[in-house]
């Protein structure tokens, strides 16, 4: 017998919202030229960093790659010192309203609210970053319908390792059979398989060319009408045809 679609899980970063783009690359770049440093991220390098989870392990790696900027001793100190103003910008260009929510995600939260269906965001971006995003964009009805948001280092190791959605089952009370992660990568991908669960893509420019191959539906976007390309019934769909394979 199929499982039931029991809980939607999103992603934040490039899910919700493009955030990679003109949001988070924008804002480690402000942060590196605030402390003198002659660094600047332009999209194709950006794009490759993005293959390593979490804004911290990005520029380290970056760092190792390149060099270490000139007199710094603790280097975990800087790391953690350019993280934390790379949050407060790019917290300020959530709270302005420069970036909207990517097409198609209020109306299948909604439709999700309306069917009873949980909701959750899994993110290992930092905390106050996601949920910026999530109250700011989604408003703060939809955001109090959300059963659980995990973001941060709530776990010890980042996707595409899936603890993070072994996690949030766990806090859902709920078998990887009767939920669907949206995600927008390769990375977010295999933490979902990784975990059992069922996985919707939705590319953007960064992630577009990435190989989902292993994805239960990939689409340019969500979509809203007349060009809805996910709704809740495609969701169900789903899970139903998984439960059949299964049986």
């Amino acid at each position: 017998m199929a499982d039931r679609l029991k809980a939607l899980i999103f992603d934040c970063d490039g899910v919700l919202a493009d955030t990679e783009r003109d949001g988070h690359r924008i804002a480690f770049n402000q942060a590196f030229a605030e402390k003198g440093y002659a660094i600047e991220w332009d999209g194709a390098l950006y794009k490759e960093l993005l293959r390593i989870g979490g804004g911290k392990e990005r520029m380290k790696h970056f760092f190792e790659q390149t060099s270490w900027p000139c007199g710094i001793g603790d280097r975990d100190a800087l790391i953690k010192a350019l993280h934390n103003r790379k949050t407060a910008l790019y917290t300020q260009i959530i709270e302005s309203g420069q970036l909207p929510l990517r097409p198609g995600v209020a109306r299948l939260v909604d439709e999700a609210i309306a069917a009873g269906v949980k909701l959750a965001v899994c993110s290992t971006s930092n905390e106050r970053s996601v949920n910026a995003v999530v109250e700011r964009l989604l408003g703060p009805r939809r955001t109090a319908n959300f059963d659980v948001i995990l973001a941060g280092d709530v776990v010890s190791k980042k996707k595409p390792d899936p603890e993070i959605y072994t996690l949030v089952l766990d806090r859902l009370h709920l078998k990887p059979t009767e939920c669907v992660v949206v995600e927008d990568n390769r990375n977010g991908l295999l933490a979902a398989k990784g975990a059992g669960v069922c996985c919707v893509v939705t590319t953007n420019e960064y992630t577009q060319d990435e190989h989902l191959a292993e994805a239960d539906l990939v689409v340019s976007e969500l979509g809203d009408p007349p060009n809805v390309q996910v709704d809740l019934a495609t969701i169900r769909r789903i899970v139903e045809k998984r439960g059949g394979r299964r049986s």
